[in-house]
């Protein structure tokens, strides 16, 4: 009995010494209401920990982790960009179950060593050899606070040529605007370089080889960020300066119209399911369209959306983070007295602790100068005051940026600016990414494999060589 033990003791000592490396691709799936994949990419250099997070499903790549340590069975990783944590503990050398912790939620996150990250085919995604050129380059703003990474692609030939700053929609994206494995901006800016144009596109901040903070940072410093691009592209011998441009993607149709607004470089925009309306009402409708593909009843989403118009308002003008939480608490609790309980009870608002939650959620959006920016925006004063050529489209089937009424206010801004030339056209059965939908719902884009439509390029393609050319 007594060798037993003995035997015992040196085998547990054995497995609490067990050192485990994390070196190496870990991936796992985390369910947000649909699952999308989570990697870390973890390194090791003279003992020091270091990682970096994609998730492929939503096109994001390379995000710094601030922190990585294994301590005993366990691993660490702190991402303070996203104020969040994964906690997981080894169950082998290729298998850790963990957690992962954003704000006040914890969601479960099992992540396995892999050898390779196995994606959908995008035949659409452009690979070398090109018929032109394409190079990566990197560029800073006058007072060299900003650094810019890009690619360049640019016609065979001594040029001038038209020129185009591309800028891609909200959230932090890499210079091919990738989103879901689809990388729409690499396809445009083949594209058109084959059609005789010079294309630059971005990396967004905080993202590959462009600095700056992504948590402090608004539509105003995009609009910025595009006009450095600009500058840059005076700079090149390739450029004709009298037919430079800009394409825009969702906000980045409203960084287009700022900019254009404000820069009598800029000879036209083509806004890509760009905001017509203002911000506020752009969102209402927005979310109207989401919930009820999520499934609530019209009803439902007709009682919500007054309240979440009212709290708009409230996150773009007040004065102080106090005096927005005291008012968003307020119309919350009104909101509530008035809903039907099944109406209210739909989102979540069961009790005085649930209505606090929901408070504590909107007053967050306070916290973030981006959203409090955006949603303050009214884009019918900067078309207004444009001077350039305007292409205006917009997806029929687009969920996330309504075509008809936006379209709607680019005519009436337009029709009161000074654009010498302007098309605002609608396009048949293509989503907010300009793909050709079947159920049309956001949670399909990852699925699909066309990553921008050939008509879509055709459009924007013959009204440039019109237009511009």
């Amino acid at each position: 009995m007594k060798n037993i033990l003995i035997l015992s003791a040196c085998m547990l000592a054995a497995l609490c010494c067990h050192a485990y490396s994390p070196a190496g691709t870990w991936m796992g799936k985390l369910n947000i209401g649909k699952e999308i994949r989570v990697v870390f990419n973890i390194t090791e250099q003279n003992g020091t920990l270091s990682a970096t997070m994609d998730s492929p499903d939503q096109g994001v790549k390379g995000i710094g982790c601030s922190q990585v340590y294994v301590s005993g069975d366990s691993l660490y990783i702190l991402m303070e960009s996203f104020k969040s944590q994964y906690t997981g503990r080894f169950l082998s050398d290729s298998s850790i179950s963990g957690v992962m912790q954003q704000g006040t939620k914890n969601m479960n996150l099992d992540i396995r060593k892999v050898e390779k990250i196995e994606g959908p085919v995008r035949k659409q995604t452009p690979v070398p050899p090109f018929p032109y050129r394409s190079e990566d380059v990197i560029y800073h703003n006058k007072d060299k606070s900003m650094q810019y990474g890009a690619t360049i692609t640019l016609p065979d030939g001594p040029g001038p040529f038209p020129a185009i700053v591309m800028s891609t929609g909200s959230g932090q994206q890499n210079r091919d605007e990738e989103i879901e494995g689809h990388k729409p901006f690499a396809v445009i800016a083949d594209y058109l370089t084959r059609r005789g144009y010079i294309v630059l596109r971005i990396d967004d901040r905080g993202i590959g080889q462009t600095t700056g903070s992504p948590e402090t940072s608004t539509t105003a410093d995009h609009t910025r960020d595009a006009l450095s691009g600009l500058e840059y592209l005076k700079g090149r011998k390739e450029t004709d300066r009298k037919k430079m441009g800009i394409i825009g993607h969702s906000e980045g149709g409203l960084v287009a119209e700022m900019a254009a607004a404000q820069s009598k470089d800029i000879a036209f925009i083509v806004s890509l399911a760009g905001p017509g309306i203002n911000i506020i009402s752009l969102m209402e409708e927005q979310n109207g369209k989401v919930l009820r593909e999520a499934g609530l009843a019209q009803e439902a989403v007709d009682a919500y959306l007054p309240l979440y118009n009212q709290v708009s308002m409230i996150v773009a003008h007040a004065a102080t983070r106090d005096e927005a939480r005291k008012e968003i608490d307020m119309a919350i609790k009104a909101w509530k007295e008035k809903a039907h309980p099944n109406v209210a009870f739909a989102f979540g608002l069961r009790d005085e602790a649930s209505v606090g939650k929901m408070t504590d959620e909107f007053t967050g959006l306070y916290d973030n100068p981006w959203w409090r920016f955006f949603i303050a925006q009214e884009p019918q004063q900067f078309i207004e005051k444009l001077q350039c050529k305007v292409l205006a489209l917009n997806g029929e089937k687009d969920i996330q940026v309504i075509p008809a009424s936006n379209l709607n206010g680019f005519r009436e801004a337009l029709a009161r600016s000074k654009s010498p030339a302007y098309e605002v056209k609608e396009l048949p059965g293509l989503n907010h990414l300009f793909q050709k939908c079947k159920t049309c719902k956001i949670s399909e884009y990852g699925t699909l494999e066309e990553s921008f439509s050939p008509d879509a390029l055709t459009v924007i393609g013959d009204w440039l060589d019109k237009n511009v050319k």
